[in-house]
């Protein structure tokens, strides 16, 4: 039996598995390219055949790293969007704290997995996702009365998505943000009247 350096052979796995999710994270967020299994291995400090104990392969590694950072992206939107000062301002801190994300690197495990395994699986995995990322949004537009809501979401997503490439072609944060603003900001403050009239 190997060596432990926790409690537990299950809390050893875990923080094994954690080591190497982190490490994994940290190439994809300096290269923005998936990285190889041996290189995941000598940032966490193990063996490369170690890494096989707990991920068959680099997909399957890319992929329980899209599980363990999309809850923490959906906290990080859903809890900037609870410190708005308004429900209309909700819009713009959901638009914002998915650019911050971007620019932290986050995106590129997405976009790491999908140019290694593109295919159906991974494409539902994707809508899922996103899915589940838009329901407070959609939840905030219904909440300001406006019609069909859902398809409104998908238009503010599209406008995210812009600012994503934007950061990828190599524009600021400072800018992309200032970008949201305009074409969020004049939707928003007529929320905030409209809310402001209903109240």
């Amino acid at each position: 039996m190997p060596r432990i350096s926790a409690a537990t052979v299950a809390e050893h796995r875990a923080a094994q598995e954690r080591a190497l999710l982190d490490a994994a994270h940290e190439l994809l967020q300096e290269t923005s390219e998936a990285p190889t299994m041996a290189a995941v291995a000598l940032r966490a400090g193990l063996s490369r055949t170690s890494v096989y104990q707990y991920f068959d392969s680099r997909q399957d590694l890319l992929q329980a790293l899209v599980r363990d950072i999309f809850p923490r992206w959906t906290e990080r939107v859903t809890g900037a969007m609870a410190d708005a000062a308004t429900t209309a301002d909700r819009i713009l801190a959901y638009a914002l704290a998915n650019v911050d994300l971007v620019a932290e690197g986050a995106h590129a495990v997405g976009s790491a997995l999908a140019a290694l395994a593109p295919g159906a699986e991974l494409d539902e995995q994707a809508t899922r996702m996103h899915r589940q990322l838009q329901e407070p949004l959609i939840e905030t537009l219904t909440d300001l009365g406006v019609e069909d809501p859902e398809s409104l979401a998908e238009m503010i997503n599209s406008v995210v998505h812009a600012g994503t490439r934007m950061l990828e072609s190599g524009q600021t944060l400072k800018q992309v943000h200032s970008h949201l603003r305009t074409l969020l900001g004049p939707f928003v403050a007529e929320r905030q009247t409209a809310e402001a009239t209903r109240n």
